[in-house]
Parts: C-alpha cells; sequence; structure tokens
C-alpha cells in the first residue's frame, strides 16, 4: 500500500517543523510540501494532489477554515484535518469540509493515523 501524501500547512516554520517530524514518524504517511498561507495551501493541492491535508486554522490572507472549504470542493479533494491550539468549540469549523479537527497539543502518531483510518472508512 503506497505512503499517504501529506501536505502540512502552518504560517509558523517551528509548527510546520513539528508536524511534518509527527508525519515523518508515522508509519505510512510522508511529507509532500508544506505552505505557510491558505493561499499557498490551494496551490499546493493543485500541483501535488495529496491525500491529506494537515491545516492550521489561523493563516494569514485566507484562513484555514476558509481554505478548507475552497479545496474540498474539488471533485478530488484531499483529506483536510484542521488544527489550532484554541479547543474546538472557540472557532466555527462546522461546514468546512474538514474530516476532523484537533488541537496541535493532542497532535501525535497515534491520533495521525487513528483520524486517517476513519476518514478513509
Amino acid at each position: 500500500m503506497p505512503d499517504v501524501r501529506v501536505l502540512v500547512v502552518d504560517d509558523q516554520q517551528t509548527f510546520r517543523r513539528a508536524i511534518a517530524a509527527v508525519v515523518s514518524e508515522t508509519d505510512g504517511f510522508v511529507v509532500v510540501d508544506s505552505a505557510a498561507s491558505g493561499e499557498d495551501s490551494l496551490t499546493a493541492v493543485d500541483r501535488l494532489h495529496p491525500d491529506l491535508v494537515l491545516m492550521d486554522v489561523n493563516l494569514p490572507g485566507i484562513d484555514g477554515i476558509e481554505a478548507t472549504r475552497r479545496m474540498t470542493l474539488e471533485p478530488d479533494a484531499p483529506v483536510v484535518v484542521l488544527l489550532s491550539t484554541y479547543d474546538e468549540d472557540e472557532i466555527g469549523t462546522s461546514g468546512c469540509g474538514a474530516a476532523s479537527y484537533v488541537s496541535k497539543a493532542a497532535f501525535g502518531p497515534d491520533r495521525l493515523a487513528a483520524i486517517w483510518a476513519a476518514a478513509t472508512r
């Protein structure tokens, strides 16, 4: 079975590196690229066709929720998981097309694998 191709989107380089490290430590997942803005994420999805996008909610320009909404309208849309330092009830994610929301503090290899398994059933 081929690796799950992951795009990491976060405006903070430290978080992009941390999330990419978690992805790299998870069997069956590989980072194909990263992006620092909502606009860049849309371009990267069009160019790379990742299977999974790990999307920060708070981004400059188009925020992660709007970028998710736009990319999940496409017929071959990737699975998108929203990430943030906020609790889920503090942000409005319903209706944007994301498969799930995970706080950055709770994100790890086991959680990544579980989210992917649930999203692809």
